[in-house]
């Protein structure tokens, strides 16, 4: 059966009632502590050894896409109606509106330590303490637009310049490379500040606080986020229909720039799947 994620700001109250309760759930079961900890697991970047799936690497989209399918698949045995809607950071760019209210996500943190203190994921609720991260903080943080260095969202002409690219990634297949829609999308850019932060990665720093590294999972803006870069691919897909997952072999030590990244037809860890099965999922989800 074919379900819908749809976009945030179009959600009914009583959507947006189940979609909390659902996440609230899975947080007590510890099921959701589960996510962080994989994230944090696979969050492995240019400089480290080991095979890069998550980040950093031609298979950033289709592990993501997986990823966000077992998120979905926790919430729906919750509740068979929900699934993840996505946030279009192009266009609902306040601070107040659309996933930051207080019956969704909840707003800014505070300025005195970024500490979230509204929504239902506010640390005084009682039911969203943070167990698994790269710090001792129990509590969500946030630092919406960044208050002491400023920093935008990316515009559609920002996310366009991603899309238009025809080629799906190149060589050496990590951060460094300036051409090819995954890394474009994912935002590993040259220079300093915040023009070296582009698309997916400035979304990230844009909303700051526990979303910034690999426990970013602790926000649940996480999950709205990416629901949105995995429309964005679908969307290059439909445009681009005969170009592909790059790249399509291995590559090898006596390449020039050798990388250990996951070919086309190889397994994605931790799961039995290839990221040439997870390009076609239309059967599974459609975005409204």
């Amino acid at each position: 059966m074919v379900y819908t994620r749809k976009d945030v700001s179009t959600l009914t109250r009583a959507e947006r009632r189940r979609l909390v309760k659902a996440l609230l759930e899975i947080k007590r079961r510890g099921e959701y502590d589960e996510f962080v900890r994989m994230h944090i697991e696979y969050y492995v970047s240019d400089g480290e050894g080991g095979l890069r799936t998550a980040h950093m690497a031609p298979s950033f989209l289709p592990w993501h896409r997986r990823f966000l399918l077992e998120l979905e698949k926790a919430l729906r045995r919750v509740d068979s109606s929900v699934t993840v809607p996505y946030w279009d950071w192009t266009r609902d760019r306040s601070k107040t509106s659309a996933p930051w209210t207080e019956d969704l996500l909840g707003g800014n943190g505070r300025p005195s330590d970024r500490q979230v203190t509204t929504g239902p994921f506010a640390y005084a609720t009682g039911n969203w303490t943070i167990k698994e991260g790269v710090t001792d903080g129990e509590f969500l943080t946030r630092d919406l637009g960044r208050a002491r260095d400023p920093i935008a969202l990316p515009t559609k002409s920002e996310l366009e310049w991603a899309l238009k690219d025809p080629v799906y990634d190149t060589s050496p297949w990590g951060s460094t490379v300036t051409q090819g829609f995954r890394n474009k999308l994912e935002g590993w850019g040259t220079g300093r500040g915040s023009v070296a932060w582009r698309n997916h990665n400035r979304v990230h720093r844009w909303v700051g606080g526990a979303m910034l590294g690999g426990a970013s999972v602790n926000d649940p803006v996480f999950w709205l986020h990416h629901a949105f870069v995995d429309l964005v691919w679908t969307r290059w897909q439909h445009r681009h229909r005969d170009h592909r997952y790059l790249p399509a072999k291995p590559p090898g030590p006596g390449d020039r720039q050798y990388r250990r990244v996951v070919a086309r037809h190889e397994k994605l860890p931790p799961w039995d799947v290839t990221p040439d099965q997870l390009e076609e999922t239309g059967r599974i989800y459609r975005y409204a």
